[in-house]
């Protein structure tokens, strides 16, 4: 299997970006496909638009998992995401995360979802369903 795609909410930012695709992920920014910045985009329209590319979205908002409407798209397309379960963290803090936590997250991508992932200090943990 390839290595997976990943689509970045906004939130993330561009630093976020940057330092995955110096540790070679492939990753698209939500900023790149949506006008605006993407400010006014709903997050059930953007995860659509990347899981029918097949991009897994990394996220900040770990409130998707309590909203139907949101995690639909999920539903839909048999897809995983994954949040951060520290909104607080530094970009390097971050990207380190999703660095240590690389090999579980291809993992949950293979076994597929629909599922909701909380990537902590510790690894990733399905907080959905």
């Amino acid at each position: 299997m390839s290595r997976p795609e990943f689509f970045l909410d906004r939130g993330l930012g561009r630093g976020v970006a940057d330092g995955l695709r110096e540790l070679d992920w492939s990753v698209h920014r939500i900023t790149d496909h949506f006008p605006d910045d993407a400010q006014c985009v709903a997050d059930e329209e953007w995860l659509a638009y990347g899981l029918e590319r097949g991009w897994v979205p990394l996220c900040k908002d770990g409130r998707i998992k309590g909203r139907n409407h949101e995690r639909e798209p999920l539903v839909v397309h048999s897809a995983v995401l994954f949040y951060l379960n520290n909104q607080q963290l530094r970009r390097d803090q971050m990207v380190d995360r999703f660095r240590c936590s690389r090999p579980a997250i291809d993992r949950a991508v293979e076994r597929g979802g629909p599922a909701v992932y909380a990537i902590g200090e510790s690894g990733i943990r399905r907080t959905w369903p």
